[in-house]
């Protein structure tokens, strides 16, 4: 309201100024460029003179007149200037018009004093500036009182029918040939029209003045004087009577021009007063709404207030403990949310906010029964594929271990190398189904051992390089899980990089434990891409169904988190991806005997320790 009310006001305003501002561009503008036309009138039929015949009497009154128009020209330059700044653009651009086409009085002159310019186009040379003015003065009388601007209109129309005047003596000043009589033709027509128009549209008083001229004898003894110059004929008189008359109209020109300018200001009163009314009645409306706002608004900000902190406690401690819980398996008991509150939107909203509350309690367990039925099925396919994965392994042992073609002992390994990465994708669905995997050792592993166990699960293991590693050992429950981490990651690096390239793995003591780093030669990933997978590695979400083109990654972030192993990713110098695995101290111990050394199996798995056996074709 406060808005609407200072646009009314400045609104109004601007009309009232507006108006008030008539006076000026009429004292600065339009009553400079009506002087500047007469005076261009009078040169253009001095100049007309002077070519059809070049007198020294007509020269002399030819140099007078100049003076007189470069007066009026420097005087409507200085005025023009002033007002500027006040003017709009377009008013500005005409200005700039009517300068260029007055500049241009030196070079018509010139050809005039040259005798090298006839009279019809010395006399449109002058029209040009002429129309130039009336164009100013049009952009000028646009108001915004509509019946001043129709009037204004009307009589800048019979001060352009005295142009036409004019400009029929400067055709009418000699002899005029055939060319020049039907000019002469067209601008007694137009003039008349233009009159007749202007007449029937002008108020009251403006019209009197008009009427007064056309129905006098002058003006009846200068039509008869125009039928007979269109005939032929050269009429005696005819220069003093166009003048005379030529005088009457322009002094009729300037009495129409002050009395719409004497209209205006009463205008812009009426409406100053109006804006006053309004700005008034509009601030007491403001106050009292303000007024009103402030007692409504202060009792619905107390209840706005305890319905954000009900909103607030469900979503910020209500749900989030609700889904924790659904998450443990637990049982949840939603108490109902309550906003007093005496608005019934309040109410409804309150209301609103209870229904979401158990509707997104449903929605999580039914999530929570969701992942539970999920994982129960991964879970329930990789034991029956770990089963049988187990039983494949020992018959292709038994197999391997009575072999005797080379050709065949090669496929078996093959074979045996199949079930192995058959083996740990089967753990995978386990991982994602929150359980653990059965397979471990009692006793560390060495590093060394375990990275190389990891590589062997890779499909393009020829491709893995392992360096030497410092003689440390890896505690036998993690041994599993970090295989399977480090060989995820192994087998990443190998899917993601050209078959000619190597993957290489080293591993170094570092202050916080042992970091393996595990570096291919592909094409790398984007600062984005890295900084969003690390964050998902260092913060793992829920796993979700959709994303199943990662679920390596996940594997891996549920391992790390599981034994507080961090594994960061960043670029290599070869413009492929570094894997970092950074395993804690606590889970590293130095060698101590060849003994320890050995990997041997927990006793809940079942698979037999056996060595690796290298064949060679003959």
């Amino acid at each position: 309201m406060v808005t609407l009310w200072a646009i009314i006001v400045a609104v109004t305003a601007g009309e009232s100024l507006e108006l008030r501002s008539y006076k000026e561009r009429w004292a600065n503008l339009r009553q400079p460029a009506s002087k500047l036309i007469s005076e261009l009138q009078r040169e253009r039929l001095t100049s007309a003179s002077l070519v059809d015949r070049a007198t020294p009497d007509e020269q002399a009154a030819a140099y007078t007149q100049r003076s007189k128009t470069d007066t009026a020209r420097e005087r409507f330059r200085q005025l023009s200037e002033l007002s500027r700044g006040s003017s709009t653009p377009a008013v500005r651009l005409q200005i700039d018009t009517v300068l260029t086409q007055v500049s241009q009085l030196e070079a018509i002159r010139g050809e005039v004093d040259a005798g090298l310019s006839p009279i019809v186009p010395t006399i449109e040379a002058y029209n040009a500036i002429s129309d130039a003015l009336f164009g100013l003065q049009r952009g000028v009388a646009l108001i915004d009182d509509i019946p001043i601007y129709e009037q204004s209109r009307l009589v800048i129309n019979l001060g352009y029918a005295k142009e036409l005047l004019t400009r029929e003596q400067a055709i009418a000043v000699g002899d005029p040939s055939e060319e020049e009589r039907k000019l002469f033709t067209q601008l007694v027509g137009n003039r008349r029209f233009l009159i007749d128009q202007a007449l029937a549209e002008l108020d009251a008083p403006l019209r009197e003045i008009q009427v007064g001229i056309i129905t006098s004898p002058a003006y009846q003894r200068l039509r008869i004087m125009e039928e007979q110059i269109i005939a032929g004929h050269a009429p005696t008189g005819w220069p003093a009577a166009s003048d005379a008359l030529a005088t009457t109209i322009d002094e009729a020109q300037n009495s129409a021009s002050a009395l719409l300018s004497e209209r205006a200001e009463p205008v812009a009163d009426a409406v100053l007063v109006r804006a006053l009314v309004l700005a008034g009645t509009g601030l007491v409306v403001v106050v009292v709404s303000i007024v009103i706002s402030l007692r409504m608004g202060n009792r619905l900000s107390r209840e706005l207030a305890t319905l954000r902190a009900a909103a607030l406690e469900v979503a910020e401690s209500r749900l989030p403990q609700v889904v924790r819980k659904l998450r443990q398996g637990e049982e949840i008991e939603v108490p109902e949310l309550t906003v007093p509150g005496r608005t019934a939107e309040i109410q409804d909203v309150g209301k609103a906010f209870a229904t979401v509350q158990q509707t997104a309690v449903e929605a999580a367990v039914g999530e929570a029964k969701l992942r539970a039925g999920v994982g129960q099925v991964f879970r329930n396919l990789a034991r029956r594929s770990q089963t049988l994965l187990h039983r494949q392994r020992i018959q292709l042992d038994g197999m391997q271990r009575t072999a005797t073609d080379p050709q065949a002992l090669d496929d078996l390994f093959r074979l045996d190398h199949l079930t192995t990465r058959m083996r740990r994708h089967a753990e995978g669905l386990i991982i994602l189904s929150g359980a653990v995997p059965g397979r471990g050792w009692r006793k560390p592993v060495p590093l060394h051992d375990v990275v190389r166990g990891a590589a062997a699960e890779v499909e393009d293991y020829t491709r893995v390089t392992v360096s030497p590693m410092p003689d440390h050992s890896l505690a036998g429950p993690v041994v599993g899980d970090v295989i399977h981490l480090i060989a995820e990651l192994i087998e990443n690096a190998t899917v993601f990089s050209p078959p000619h390239t190597t993957v290489t793995v080293r591993g170094e003591l570092a202050a916080h434990g042992f970091a393996v780093e595990v570096e291919d030669r592909g094409l790398g990933l984007s600062e984005e891409e890295l900084a969003e997978l690390n964050e998902r590695l260092a913060n793992p979400p829920e796993f979700d169904l959709a994303d199943s083109d990662r679920l390596g990654l996940f594997v891996v972030a549920r391992l790390a988190t599981r034994h507080d192993i961090r594994v960061t990713l960043r670029g290599s110098p070869y413009g492929g991806t570094t894997a970092i695995v950074l395993i804690p101290g606590e889970l590293v111990s130095e060698r101590r005997s060849s003994e320890e050394e050995s990997v041997t199996p927990q006793e809940h798995d079942p698979e037999p320790a056996r060595r690796m056996r290298v064949v060679t074709s003959e």
